[in-house]
């Protein structure tokens, strides 16, 4: 176990050697011999020592840390699980490779690429991960310039940085499909943000698999990502005069608004109108009834970018990872159509 008392004037006293030696093997550096490196990390081990980020910083001319800046309302956040499982992961790849992350907030497009100006500028980050890419992303000339090592998560493709990603069309077509084979033919959809890839990704997705299935698109109304977005998505959906059987959204938090809605309009989920999510968030499987979703796994997407971006910082070069595609969970917020009267 690691004592904090204990310093590198400790395990150099202790190795008979001078602090530059030490310095030297534990950051594997050239200056010592293989015999008095392996003494040195003996004895490091033996007293418990473990170099300190700044100490590493100055020795290695790196600052030993990661940066995260998400561009997102910080009281839309709050409601977003997808980042406490995603930081997760991004932790579980860093920590035990001696980095540390730094992370920021804001919901100002100008605010956030003048946080990646000073991260760089400061050399208080080593590289950084892009998380919430734009169609028409501002970051990406600018990190270009700032020729600052950089991780994508569920990028568009061709991208200028390695990238990390889970496909959604699988675990979308088997949603729909699903859906069809419950007796659904008008199958509405609620949109994410439209300066998002990832929702232009979804809703692209949903648009194909039904082509697939020979049925047309049905009504398409904004939910923005959002709880509140689903509420408003279920009043414009059910207000139609012809209304959906079954509505896809492009997150849960939508789609469990929308069913918090619908069932405050008096319509019963799903006997009346059946719900599927995307993302698969802890939520989902507390609300009744309990939501139909496409898993994605948002630690191991955060596990992959946090190594692949230590990779890079190490290596100067990273080939993209592809985890395993999203897929189809059902629950209880999905059945057949009910026959008409």
């Amino acid at each position: 176990m690691a004592d904090p008392r204990v310093t590198i004037i400790d395990v150099a006293n202790k190795a008979g050697v001078a602090i530059s030696s030490v310095s030297s093997a534990l950051n594997g550096r050239p200056g010592v011999s293989d015999a008095t490196r392996a003494r040195i990390i003996q004895v490091a081990s033996e007293l418990g020592f473990v170099p300190s980020l700044r100490g590493k910083s100055l020795s290695g001319r790196r600052a030993f840390t990661v940066g995260l800046v998400l561009h997102r309302d910080p009281d839309v956040l709050e409601l977003d699980p997808f980042f406490g499982g995603f930081i997760g992961g991004i932790e579980d790849a860093i920590d035990p490779r001696g980095y540390a992350l730094v992370l920021q907030i804001s919901a100002e497009t100008d605010e956030v690429l003048q946080r990646y100006e000073k991260l760089a500028a400061g050399r208080r980050v080593d590289g950084v991960f892009i998380n919430d890419i734009e169609v028409d992303d501002p970051r990406i000339p600018l990190l270009r310039r700032l020729e600052l090592p950089a991780v994508a998560i569920n990028p568009g493709a061709p991208f200028p940085f390695s990238a990390v990603r889970q496909a959604p069309e699988s675990g979308i077509a088997a949603t729909l499909r699903h859906l069809v084979e419950l007796g659904h033919r008008t199958i509405a959809y609620v949109s994410g943000r439209p300066d998002m890839w990832h929702s232009v990704q979804r809703e692209q997705a949903w648009r194909a698999a039904l082509d697939d299935l020979g049925l047309r698109p049905g009504p398409v109304v904004p939910g923005d990502f959002t709880y509140l977005g689903g509420a408003s998505a279920a009043n414009a959906l059910l207000e139609l005069a012809d209304p959906p059987t079954a509505v896809m959204c492009a997150n849960d938090l939508s789609a469990i608004g929308l069913i918090a809605q619908a069932q405050h309009l008096g319509v019963d989920v799903p006997t009346e109108l059946s719900v599927a999510g995307f993302d698969d968030i802890r939520l989902g499987t507390y609300v009744r009834p309990r939501l139909t979703t496409v898993h994605t796994n948002p630690r191991e997407l955060g596990r992959e970018a946090g190594n692949m971006l230590i990779d890079l910082i190490d290596n100067g070069a990273v080939d993209d990872v592809r985890v395993p595609d999203a897929a189809l969970v059902v629950r209880g917020s999905t059945s057949r159509v009910r026959a008409a009267r």
